[in-house]
């Protein structure tokens, strides 16, 4: 065999083996994309917690309470889950979920909404901010909602960043 034919036999080689290393590394976040880990016990509990605030808001504005829904808490521990591990608030995931198609593979139909938040705040600082911009007070205030999910997950490096979302939903 001469130098040029082993030359492009192991150019070859190489390129095999770099596209199966590329093959296995997409089917890895493929496999990634159906479930979403996230820290154990983080957020856990505080649905429950903001029950109370959230009725107050919604009593001022006229509206009755908004129920705790485990469902709508998981689908908000999911998206603050992928906001930490991504360092970034985001209402879409990186394999391309956008908010509607995360609702309905968690379970959710009919009407929903999102708020998300990141930041060194703690939960009364964070409807406080929440509540001063439109778009999100209106989504608490929205009479059509009936349940919520709140979910943090603190951020790796920083035990004092929080990534929040809030879901409600009908």
């Amino acid at each position: 065999m001469t130098a040029e034919k082993i030359e492009i036999r192991q150019a070859g080689l190489n390129r095999r083996m770099w596209l199966k290393a590329a093959g296995l590394a997409a089917l890895a976040g493929l496999a990634a994309c159906g479930t979403v880990s996230v820290p154990t016990g983080q957020g856990a509990g505080v649905s429950s917690s903001a029950t109370g605030t959230l009725a107050s808001l919604r009593a001022t504005a006229g509206l009755g309470p908004l129920v705790p829904d485990a469902q709508l808490q998981q689908a908000a521990l999911q998206q603050a889950g992928y906001m930490a591990s991504r360092e970034r608030m985001s209402h879409t995931t990186g394999w391309g979920k956008d908010f509607a198609s995360r609702m309905k593979d968690n379970g959710v139909r009919g009407a929903a909404a999102e708020n998300i938040a990141e930041g060194r705040f703690d939960q009364q600082k964070l409807f406080d901010i929440w509540m001063h911009s439109q778009g999100h007070r209106r989504n608490i205030l929205d009479p059509d909602f009936s349940r919520f999910g709140l979910a943090y997950v603190r951020d790796g490096r920083d035990p004092n960043l929080r990534y929040w979302a809030l879901v409600l939903g009908r």
